[in-house]
């Protein structure tokens, strides 16, 4: 493969050869099947992404959760709202910029972040039964390179 730019084909009559509706249609099994792993738990796929974010140190504002998550910040806003009034996560000023809210999981938050890489394993583990670990490790490498253009998509707005 070289480094030249290739150009995607879509043809609207075999949209399901589409990578992007491949990618789509993945994450919405993989969504939806968490989802349902985690209704026993009371949260949300979305609410369990900030547990983990939150838990693994990646985040600490509504901000980063909202640009890392892909999450518009009025509806992070309203999953934050939820995850306090629920007990498990805490919001105090920064003290260097009192505009900034840092978030904290309570011990009930960090209880339930704990919980879910297992939970996830699992779903996974099925969502991707059949596949090598080699393949895995291919389709990573992929979807990181993907990741990776981000910049060039967001100054193309």
């Amino acid at each position: 493969m070289t480094d030249e730019k290739s150009s995607l084909q879509f043809d609207v009559s075999h949209v399901e050869d589409s990578v992007g509706y491949l990618i789509a249609r993945t994450r919405t099994m993989l969504s939806r099947a968490a989802d349902g792993a985690l209704r026993s738990r009371g949260i949300t796929h979305s609410q369990a992404s900030v547990f983990l974010m939150l838990g693994l140190g990646k985040c600490h504002t509504a901000a980063d959760l909202s640009r890392d998550l892909f999450i518009d910040s009025a509806a992070m806003k309203r999953t934050l709202d939820k995850l306090e009034s629920k007990g498990f996560l805490l919001r105090t000023q920064d003290p260097a910029d009192k505009r900034l809210f840092k978030l904290e999981l309570t011990a009930s938050g960090k209880e339930m972040a704990a919980q879910l890489p297992p939970l996830y394993k699992e779903v996974l583990n099925v969502g991707f039964t059949g596949f090598s670990e080699e393949e895995l490790g291919f389709l990573k490498c992929l979807l990181r390179k993907a990741l990776a253009n981000r910049p060039l998509l967001e100054s193309s707005k």
